[in-house]
């Protein structure tokens, strides 16, 4: 019998969703292409999701190349991962969708899994808590049933992605790697991460 949130042939049972293309003005350049091993940090995260059957990646049209992942046009550029998320939900199949940036480099397939194992009936948000207990809405899985809140709060000049789902509609999972919730907004927090993940070099 296959673990929970994964089909009989290996793969999940849910959506893979990347938003990117944002200005990365605290970065000083195109932060989905900065390198991390060697690889764009848009590569890292993709490869936390290529269990899933269907991958969309949120972008502006023509920037980003990446096999396997469908382009999604961002309808609100500019209007931050509100914005993305919204494209997203309206782009995936019923169901739920991981949706994350190319903020965060250090997910993992198990970080995915824990957050999938952790759904409930009734859920419609499953995110992770940050090592001072505070929900992390980029790097969780939303149910496309929110798209219609979504909309609403985008059309009413809402951009904060907290507000995303309900509170009472929301998982929240504690004990994940610290590492997989590190946020990539500088050059300084690349070189830290790197340290992280690599100790000793």
């Amino acid at each position: 019998m296959e673990a929970r949130g994964t089909l009989p042939d290996g793969s999940w049972d849910f959506t893979g969703a990347i938003t990117a293309g944002g200005r990365s003005s605290r970065f000083g350049s195109d932060k989905a292409l900065a390198l991390l091993d060697g690889s764009p940090l848009l590569q890292h995260v993709a490869a936390s999701l290529e269990p899933c059957p269907q991958r969309l990646l949120v972008a502006p049209p023509g920037r980003y190349t990446l096999d396997g992942w469908a382009p999604v046009a961002d309808t609100r550029p500019g209007e931050g991962p509100l914005a993305g998320l919204e494209a997203a939900l309206r782009a995936a199949p019923d169901g739920w969708v991981a949706f994350t940036g190319v903020d965060l480099p250090g997910l993992t397939r198990a970080y995915w899994t824990t957050l999938a194992q952790a759904r409930l009936p009734g859920a419609l948000s499953v995110q992770a808590l940050d090592a001072t207990g505070r929900p992390q809405p980029l790097g969780a899985l939303y149910h496309t049933s929110l798209l219609p809140r979504v909309r609403a709060l985008l059309d009413s000049g809402e951009r904060r992605l907290r507000l995303a789902a309900p509170e009472d509609a929301t998982v929240m999972v504690a004990g994940v790697d610290p590492a997989a919730l590190r946020n990539v907004n500088t050059p300084t927090d690349l070189d830290a991460l790197t340290h992280i993940l690599n100790p000793g070099q």
